[in-house]
Formats: structure tokens, C-alpha cells, sequence
């Protein structure tokens, strides 16, 4: 992942990133690659601008056409799950949604197929994931 591009200050710092980690870890998240990446993809990349202050929040957050952000907590869960017995070369993700679940999975596994049905929430996945430099995510 780009590091220049997910660089965050003030409320989206690693500080900020870290406070969230803590929490994942209060709730029960164990699983040392998963809270890696968490702590690595740049959520606030994957919100409004407006929101970016909230994006390490433990709550899912708008992301327009009647969708949200899952909560760190549940992206985290989901994960920890899917890796559970080992890691998958493929993930197929059912609903890109802002695309962030399939950039912490991006990080763990060979390759993501995901798809979308709201076309401005998956062009805007898209051009994330190609700042970010996710070439192992197949989107549509």
C-alpha cells in the first residue's frame, strides 16, 4: 500500500489508528495480522471528507446511497473469522460498499473479487484501490 497516500494527521494519525487497535483488542480481537492491517489501511481514505475525524471510531459511518462503513469492530471479526483455519488465496466480498473491507482483506490474501451494484460507490472503491495501489482487488 502506498505509504505517502495513507499517511494521516491530527484525528486520522497512527496515534489516532492505534487508540482504535486498543479497542479491537478490548473487544476480543486477537489475531496479529488482522489488527496489522487494521491499523495499516487508511479508513479515512474510505469516508467523506467531512467525517474523516470519525473514521477511527469503533461506529460504521454514512457513505451516501443508503450505505455505511461496516464498524472497525465487525471488519476486524469478519477477518479474524475468514482466517481462522488458515488463509484463502481468493475472497469473493458481496457488496464493495466504500471498498474498505476489501483493502484489509487485500492485505492478507492473494486476491479479492468483489462487486458492487451502486455504480458511484464502486467507481469510487475503484479509484481507491488504484491510489492505494491494491492491484490484487477485481471489482464489479
Amino acid at each position: 500500500m502506498n505509504a505517502a497516500v495513507r499517511q494521516g494527521i491530527g484525528m486520522t494519525s497512527q496515534r489516532t489508528r492505534n487508540r482504535l487497535l486498543q479497542r479491537l483488542i478490548e473487544h476480543g480481537i486477537s489475531d496479529k495480522r488482522v489488527l496489522d492491517v487494521m491499523g495499516r489501511v487508511p479508513r479515512h481514505m474510505f469516508v467523506d471528507e467531512a467525517l474523516a475525524s470519525r473514521a477511527y471510531e469503533d461506529s460504521p459511518l454514512p457513505i451516501g446511497h443508503g450505505q455505511t462503513i461496516s464498524q472497525p469492530y465487525i471488519v476486524a471479526l469478519m477477518t479474524e473469522a475468514l482466517l481462522q483455519d488458515g488463509v484463502p488465496k481468493r475472497v469473493l466480498e458481496v457488496g464493495t460498499g466504500s471498498g474498505y473491507q476489501a483493502a484489509v482483506l487485500a492485505e492478507l490474501v492473494d486476491t479479492v473479487y468483489t462487486v458492487e451494484r451502486i455504480q458511484p460507490l464502486y467507481s469510487k472503491a475503484m479509484q481507491l484501490f488504484k491510489e492505494l495501489g491494491l492491484r490484487n482487488i477485481f471489482c464489479k
